[in-house]
């Protein structure tokens, strides 16, 4: 039996999170969730998902550092990795693609169809 693909989300906003984790299920994934940086980077080291949707403006870890201490572990260097933030500073982006991160979506610019195209992309 094939195992299902796993994605990680990582959003520190718990309503983002839930409408997310029910859409991403329906797609025939299994869900893992985080609420921070910290927590996102101990589930994905332990876990390693297929796939990594991560913010950047979260509480005890920002999505920008949990990239870059992931990106130190040697699994870690090729995950595959969607940022998926309010965020639209440039600096923001910059230091995304710094981490190896070629997709960067603004949530207010994507809508949950296209956001689950993409993913089906990427895994």
């Amino acid at each position: 039996m094939r195992k299902a693909k796993q994605i990680l989300l990582v959003e520190e906003n718990a309503l983002l999170r839930g409408t997310l984790r029910d859409a991403l299920s329906g797609e025939g994934v299994t869900v893992l969730e985080a609420e921070n940086g910290e927590e996102g980077l101990r589930v994905s080291l332990r876990e390693h998902p297929d796939l990594i949707l991560l913010d950047i403006l979260m509480p005890k870890m920002s999505g920008i550092e949990m990239a870059k201490r992931l990106r130190e572990d040697l699994w870690g260097k090729t995950a595959k990795i969607i940022i998926l933030s309010n965020s639209t500073d440039a600096e923001k982006v910059e230091q995304a693609v710094e981490c190896d991160i070629f997709t960067y979506l603004v949530k207010s610019d994507i809508g949950i169809d296209n956001l689950l195209k993409k993913v089906r992309e990427t895994i």
